[in-house]
């Protein structure tokens, strides 16, 4: 990791040089593992199904000169699932920062989802994080140098979407538990924030290994989905001891999308709006 710039403060900026990253087999998670290899960190890796996936992201970071160890994370299996942070944390030597990636979500009204599919969501995208904080939470305060918790929501953390209540009331809800903790943990020098993705060229949105400039995206202002390096470039931001002053915020990562209202998304066929 570069040096720390001279007169900035220096109190807690010496935390554990090694990140967590959930869901890091693929897409963002990743891309965000190889991000924060880059800038000196070892990297736990965690998969659900992909241990494929898995494997090639610590390979990725072993080539950034960065050790990694990986392990299975199935998040519906609570509260057990979530000792695999400390595991990592173990094996690597200690953590400082995590971030929150594992993810999931369908596509059903409210009015047909079924209590079954409600808490698979949840407790994958809410559930699963909460514990998984409240652990790396634990560590980084006993180690007394501070950390960084960064939570991967959505910009649905922020807006509502048809056909996606269990996604939206649990990403909404991960955005606010962010900024508690982040104001419950501010004084230990520990950090936490978000960052909300728009529509991202990964497998989750059926455009992974796809170049995102080659899709057409006529309701988000740049035109075009995003590239999971363009979130991991935040996330690792984030995770820097240059961020120490950045606490309880969301980042939206989403071309603008946000700023098109009831426009916004993929459904936008034409570029007239930008006529005025």
């Amino acid at each position: 990791m570069p040096g720390y710039p001279a007169g900035m403060p220096s109190r807690f900026h010496d935390y554990d040089r090694v990140a967590v990253v959930t869901g890091s087999d693929s897409g963002i998670g990743e891309a965000t593992a190889v991000a924060l290899a880059r800038a000196g960190f070892d990297v736990g890796v965690t998969y659900r199904s992909d241990e494929a996936g898995a494997n090639r992201t610590a390979g990725q970071v072993r080539d950034a000169g960065r050790r990694s160890e990986v392990r299975h994370l199935d998040l519906t299996r609570l509260p057990s699932a979530a000792e695999v942070i400390d595991d990592l944390a173990d094996s690597l030597g200690g953590l400082g920062v995590l971030v929150n990636c594992a993810g999931t979500g369908i596509a059903t009204p409210v009015a047909e989802t079924s209590w079954e599919d409600w808490r698979e969501v949840l407790a994958v995208d809410l559930d699963g994080p909460f514990l998984c904080a409240q652990r790396a939470a634990r560590r980084m305060l006993a180690a007394g140098r501070g950390g960084r918790i960064i939570n991967v929501t959505s910009v649905h953390e922020h807006a509502p979407r048809v056909g996606a209540g269990a996604y939206c009331a649990a990403k909404g809800g991960l955005g606010l538990l962010t900024k508690v903790m982040a104001q419950e943990l501010a004084a230990a020098g520990i950090t936490v924030n978000a960052v909300a993705p728009g529509e991202i060229a990964t497998e989750m949105t059926g455009n992974e290994d796809v170049d995102p400039h080659t899709i057409r995206r006529p309701g988000i202002p740049a035109g075009r989905p995003g590239d999971a390096n363009e979130v991991a470039a935040v996330i690792a931001m984030l995770a820097s001891p240059e961020a120490a002053y950045v606490n309880g915020a969301s980042w939206v990562v989403d071309g603008g999308m946000l700023l098109m209202g009831p426009q916004a998304g993929s459904h936008l066929e034409s570029d007239r709006w930008r006529e005025g």
